[in-house]
């Protein structure tokens, strides 16, 4: 059987453009990734590009739909996070202290080790790479 199993591993989850989506995309996404040390870092970029495709994309419209891809291997975590269209390309912006929003990009590109952004106004992906730290030989 092990000829049927590969590495990285390839999960896909279609999410219709309500904002209960997100909760249930980080759901998916901890249950897929439990016991991996990037799994809470994971969870808050899908939350940050589930939140981001819905707010700032046809995604969040009545027929609008955000999709998540999470490409896993021992020690890398990829979260592609792809919308429907309709919106500038994403940038981070530097939010005032008080504001409640603006912080969603920021945050992702602290998080992890790369991010890159394709498409256009038609759709594009955001993926986020993670990579966890092995700890040294004690």
């Amino acid at each position: 059987m092990d000829e049927y199993t590969s590495s990285p591993r390839v999960w896909g989850l279609m999410c219709p453009g309500f904002r209960e989506e997100v909760t249930r995309a980080r759901r998916w996404t901890r249950d897929i990734l439990s016991g991996h040390p990037c799994a809470d870092d994971a969870e808050l970029i899908v939350s940050e590009l589930g939140s981001n495709a819905l707010n700032h994309t046809a995604s969040g419209t009545d027929f609008g739909t955000f999709h998540l891809t999470l490409t896993l291997s021992p020690q890398t975590v990829a979260i592609a996070v792809s919308d429907s269209g309709g919106s500038p390309e994403p940038h981070p912006t530097e939010a005032d202290p008080y504001d409640t929003h603006g912080r969603g990009l920021s945050i992702v590109m602290a998080l992890a080790c790369r991010v890159d952004i394709t498409g256009n106004q038609h759709g594009r992906t955001v993926t986020a790479q993670l990579v966890a730290h092995q700890k040294a030989d004690q």
